[in-house]
């Protein structure tokens, strides 16, 4: 669940490990590649959401000049969510998976290098640490509610995903249920 004294830096910080980690061993083959591809998958998309309805917003207000560092930020999110929709449309088996994974990683990198590097520091300096720490809370719950794949389409703003991510959320947990019976069956069945 999380950290009580966990704040929302390092909340997103341990995430994009995470997400790293589940890049590097999906380029290195090591286990289930679709496994682990649903699992990066489901986990950005739920970061990425997260972050777009909460950390960007409050940012945003924080001080004159804040936009120039979120704008950008918002910019690379989008197009790790139109590269993960690709991804996830390709498939793993597809011949121009791994390739365009390595692709993606190395945006996702550069994405996140970003916001460690200039969003994160910006927010410890306008914020106390009792805010950064309530705002971990809000993004966890945040995510409970996000959709589970990537929705390029619905909107990159917080108001577009506090509008459209609850709707996309049921239908995306609908469809992982639906998966994840099938998988079962498929499963029993050998």
């Amino acid at each position: 669940m999380g950290n009580l004294d966990e704040n929302v830096i390092d909340l997103l910080t341990a995430q994009h490990e995470q997400i790293r980690h589940l890049l590097d061993k999906l380029k290195t083959g090591e286990a289930d590649k679709r496994e682990l591809f649903t699992d990066l998958v489901r986990l950005l998309a739920v970061h990425e959401t997260a972050e777009e309805e909460v950390v960007h917003p409050v940012a945003r207000r924080a001080a004159f000049g804040a936009d120039d560092i979120v704008r950008p930020r918002l910019d690379e999110e989008n197009h790790v969510k139109r590269g993960l929709a690709e991804l996830y449309d390709l498939g793993v088996d597809h011949p121009d998976f791994d390739k365009k994974l390595s692709d993606f990683a190395d945006a996702f990198a550069a994405h996140a290098a970003q916001e460690e590097s200039e969003e994160f520091p910006f927010l410890r300096k306008q914020f106390s640490v009792n805010q950064l720490e309530r705002w971990a809370g809000m993004v966890r719950a945040a995510e409970r509610l996000a959709p589970t794949r990537p929705h390029p389409h619905a909107g990159e703003t917080g108001l577009a995903n506090l509008v459209m991510s609850p709707p996309l959320a049921v239908f995306d947990r609908v469809r992982d249920v639906l998966r994840d019976l099938r998988h079962r069956q498929g499963d029993s069945s050998r």
